[in-house]
C-alpha cells in the first residue's frame, strides 16, 4: 500500500481511468453531501489563508499496465467523493461553455476542465476518465457526452449534476473563487498493490468509520468481491442487478437492508440485531450447503417474494390486496414467516387459496390483538419460529393450528374477546383507522369504495358544546354518552359531505342534508354499507349507537376471522402431556419458611410477577420457576442467598456491577447459563434489571434494537 497527498484535479488529469466494480454499492449522495462540499470549496476559494481543503482519501487497485498502455484503476473506496467531484467539474465545464468564457486564473476553460473528464486520445469507454457500476454507468456518460438521459436514469446522479448547475449559475459572479476552490481541492491517493495487498479487508476498514454502507452492501461485496472477474459479472448481471431493477433505486436504498434480515431470519429462525446482519450473513454463508452461484441465486429468488409483498409487484389481484392490507398494519415481523410460504407457494406446496387464507389469518392476528391491546414485543419471536413449527404435507391445516395453540400472551384473541373490546374500544384514534374502515366497507364488494376519497364522520358530534338539539336527541346524560361512546365504532362512519353534516342534529344529517345542486345526501341516501340502517333510526342516542356497535362488531368478527378447527384435528397438533408428578409448594423450600430469605423472596416474586401479565410461578423440586414461553429465571432458595438463573447467553448480559457468572459449562439447578446471587433488599432494584434483560429476550425485545 502507498498513500500521498495529491491535489484532485492532478490527481484526476493523471490517472487512466477509475472503473468502480460492480459490487459496490450505487452513488448514493444526497443533496446535503452536495451542499457540504460546496460550501467547503467555496470558503476555500474566498479566503486566501485557506491552502487547501482535505475531501478524503481515494483507494484503489492498481492495474497492470504496460508501456504500451494503463489499465484501469479499480476503486475499493471513494466513489461518492471521486463520482461528486466529477460531476461538479462537468458542471462548471458546461458553464464555460455556456456562457462563453474563455479562461480564468491561466488554468480553467472548458477545455481544460475537460481534461479532468476525458482522455482525449482514447475510444469507446476508456475515453471516459470514470466509469461507474451498472445502475449509475449511462446517466454520468450520458451528462459527459452531452446525451439524452436513458429512461431509467439515476436520480442521484441527475439531481446533484442539476444541483451544482444551479449552484454555479447563481455565483456566477465568484467564478473566480469557484476555480480557486476547486484548485485547492486535496485527497490521499491511496494505491494497492493486488498481490500484497487484501482489498476486502482493507475496504470493510475504510468503511467501519464515516457515512456508512448499508448491511445490504457490504454483503453484495463480500460476495461478489473475492470472485474471479468472469463469475462476478455473471452473477451480478444474472442475480444481482435484477433485484436492484426489482427493487426500484428508492425502494432498495430503504428497503433492501430490511429484506436481508428478514432473509437471515427465515433461514436461520433468529432475529439479527439490524447493526449485526453483515456479521451474520457471513456465518450463514459459511454454512450454507452449496456454492455461491446456489446462494446467491437463493437471495434472488426469496428477494422476488419480498418485492411481491412489501414494494406491491405481486400479479395475483387477490394476494395484492392482502399484502397491501398487510402492509397498513406495518406487520413487517410477518415477513420472515410469509417469505417461507411464499417460497412453499412457488414450489408448489400450496396453492393460490391457501396462501391467501394464511396471509388473511396473520392480518387477522394482528389486527385482532392490536384491538384487544395484547402487547406486540413477542411477535417478532412468533413469526420468526412458526415455520419450523408446520407439518407441511397439511399446510394450511397446520398454520391454523398453531395459531390456535399460542398460549395466553401470544394468543390468537377469540370472537368474543375480540368483539367486545371492539365495540369500546377508541378506534378512531387507532393508528391505522382507514384501514379498518377501509376492510369493513369493502369486504364482499367486487367494486371496491377508494376509502381515500372519504372522512371520517362522527355521527354524534366532537363538539364539546352540544346543540340543543342534540341534548334532547341523546338525553339527560348526553355529556357521559359523549365521552364514553364519542370515537367508539357504533359513532363512526364514512361520508364524502363532512363540512355539509358538521355539527347538525342527527334528523337532519339522517335525510335533510343537500349538496350544492340540491341532491339529497344525507345518511339514508348514502352506497356505503357502513351507513346502511341508519335511515332508519330514529334518535341517536346511546341505545343506538351500542345497537349498530353490536352489528357493526358481529361483522367485524366475519371479516377479520379466526381459525376455525375441529376438536378432533386440533388434538393431534397439541404437545405431549407433560409428566404429572407430585405438586409443590413454598413449604417444600425450607429455606423460605421464614426469616429474611422468605421476606426477600416475596419482595422478588412480587416484582418478577409484575413484569407482565403472561408471567406464570411454578414451585418445583429444587427452584422456582418464572416463565413466559418458557423458564426466564429460576430461584433456587439457599441459607444465605437466593441464587438465580438466568436463562439467556452469558455474552448477551449488560452486567455493568459484575454480578453475574458465567455457568454455561457447570453443572446446576436451573435454566441458563448466567447465574447471579441476590442477598439483599439493597441489590434487588439491580438484579430485576438483569431478570427483566432475561425476560425481555425471550420476549423478542431485545433482538429487535
Amino acid at each position: 500500500m502507498k498513500a500521498i497527498q495529491a491535489d484532485l484535479l492532478n490527481f484526476l488529469r493523471k490517472s487512466p481511468q477509475f472503473v468502480i466494480p460492480l459490487y459496490q454499492r450505487n452513488y448514493s449522495w444526497t443533496a446535503a453531501q452536495c451542499h457540504q462540499l460546496w460550501d467547503d470549496l467555496m470558503r476555500a476559494g474566498r479566503d486566501e489563508n485557506v491552502k487547501a481543503h482535505f475531501i478524503g482519501a481515494i483507494v484503489y487497485v492498481e492495474g497492470h499496465g504496460n508501456v504500451v498502455q494503463q489499465e484501469p484503476l479499480v476503486v475499493i473506496d471513494g466513489q461518492q467523493r471521486l463520482t461528486t467531484c466529477t460531476l461538479f467539474v462537468a458542471a462548471l465545464a458546461k458553464h464555460f461553455e455556456s456562457k462563453g468564457i474563455s479562461e480564468l486564473l491561466g488554468a480553467f476553460s472548458a477545455k481544460k476542465l475537460r481534461k479532468y473528464l476525458f482522455n482525449e486520445d482514447e475510444e469507446g469507454e476508456r475515453y471516459f476518465k470514470l466509469i461507474l457500476s451498472e445502475t449509475d454507468k449511462q446517466t454520468l456518460l450520458a451528462i459527459l457526452d452531452n446525451r439524452p438521459c436513458p429512461s431509467e436514469a439515476s436520480t442521484r446522479i441527475t439531481e446533484n449534476y442539476a444541483l451544482f448547475q444551479a449552484l454555479i449559475l447563481q455565483h456566477h459572479g465568484e467564478l473566480e473563487a469557484i476555480c480557486e476552490g476547486l484548485a485547492k481541492i486535496v485527497i490521499v491517493d491511496v494505491s494497492l498493490d493486488r498481490t500484497q495487498d487484501n482489498p476486502q479487508l482493507i475496504f470493510e476498514s475504510m468503511n467501519s468509520t464515516g457515512l456508512e454502507l448499508s448491511q445490504a452492501d457490504l454483503i453484495r461485496n463480500y460476495i461478489l468481491m473475492g470472485l474471479e472477474p468472469k463469475l462476478q459479472t455473471e452473477l451480478y448481471k444474472s442475480h444481482w442487478r435484477p433485484m436492484e431493477k426489482a427493487f426500484g433505486q428508492a425502494a432498495y436504498l430503504v428497503h433492501f437492508d430490511a429484506f436481508m434480515r428478514h432473509y437471515l431470519t427465515t433461514k436461520t429462525g433468529e432475529i439479527p440485531n439490524v447493526r449485526d446482519v453483515y456479521v451474520t450473513f457471513k456465518r450463514f454463508s459459511a454454512a450454507f450447503k452449496g456454492g455461491i452461484r446456489d446462494l446467491v441465486a437463493d437471495i434472488h429468488a426469496y428477494a422476488t417474494y419480498y418485492c411481491a409483498m412489501a414494494l406491491n409487484a405481486e400479479k395475483n389481484a387477490a394476494l395484492k390486496h392482502a399484502f397491501h392490507d398487510l402492509r397498513e398494519l406495518k406487520v413487517d415481523v410477518a415477513y420472515p414467516f410469509l417469505l417461507d410460504v411464499y417460497h412453499d407457494y412457488a414450489n408448489q406446496r400450496l396453492d393460490k387459496a391457501e396462501v391467501l387464507k394464511i396471509v388473511r389469518l396473520i392480518e387477522s392476528y394482528v389486527f385482532r390483538r392490536a384491538i384487544c391491546a395484547i402487547p406486540t414485543n413477542s411477535m417478532n419471536k412468533t413469526f420468526a419460529g412458526l415455520s419450523r413449527t408446520l407439518k407441511k404435507d397439511r399446510y394450511l391445516e397446520s398454520v391454523q393450528a398453531q395459531f390456535l395453540l399460542l398460549p395466553s400472551y401470544r394468543r390468537f384473541p377469540r370472537d368474543d374477546e375480540f368483539e367486545r373490546e371492539l365495540k369500546i374500544r377508541d378506534i378512531y384514534n387507532f393508528r391505522s383507522r382507514s384501514y379498518w374502515l377501509r376492510r369493513l366497507e369493502n369486504e364482499g364488494r367486487k367494486e371496491r369504495v377508494m376509502v381515500e376519497d372519504y372522512t371520517i364522520e362522527h355521527i354524534l358530534p366532537q363538539n364539546q358544546v352540544l346543540s340543543a338539539e342534540w341534548q334532547a336527541d341523546v338525553g339527560e346524560d348526553s355529556k357521559r354518552v359523549q365521552n364514553t361512546w364519542l370515537h367508539t365504532l357504533g359513532n363512526l362512519t364514512l361520508t364524502a359531505y363532512n363540512s355539509e353534516y358538521s355539527d347538525q342534529p342527527f334528523a337532519y344529517k339522517r335525510d335533510q342534508v343537500k349538496d350544492k345542486a340540491d341532491n339529497l345526501i344525507g345518511f339514508a341516501y348514502s352506497p356505503l354499507k357502513l351507513n346502511q340502517g341508519l335511515g332508519q333510526v330514529s334518535a341517536w342516542n346511546e341505545a343506538a349507537i351500542t345497537a349498530r356497535a353490536d352489528r357493526l362488531a358481529h361483522e367485524a368478527v366475519r371479516v377479520w376471522q379466526a381459525p376455525q378447527l375441529a376438536s378432533g384435528v386440533l388434538d393431534a397438533y397439541l404437545p405431549a402431556a407433560a409428566k404429572t408428578g407430585q405438586p409443590y409448594s413454598i413449604k417444600d423450600h425450607l429455606h423460605l419458611a421464614s426469616g429474611a430469605m422468605r421476606e426477600l423472596f416475596n419482595a422478588l416474586r412480587q416484582s418478577i410477577l409484575a413484569l407482565d401479565s403472561c408471567v406464570v410461578e411454578e414451585y418445583l423440586k429444587l427452584y422456582v420457576a418464572y416463565k413466559a414461553e418458557t423458564n426466564f429465571v429460576d430461584i433456587v432458595p439457599q441459607a444465605k442467598r437466593l441464587r438465580l438463573s438466568l436463562n439467556m447467553r452469558f455474552d448477551e448480559i449488560d452486567d455493568p456491577k459484575g454480578m453475574c457468572v458465567d455457568v454455561t459449562e457447570l453443572g446446576k439447578w436451573g435454566n441458563g447459563d448466567v447465574m447471579v446471587s441476590l442477598s439483599s433488599f439493597e441489590e434487588l432494584p439491580y438484579v430485576m434489571g438483569l431478570i427483566r434483560q432475561s425476560f425481555d429476550c425471550q420476549m423478542g425485545t431485545l433482538q429487535t434494537a
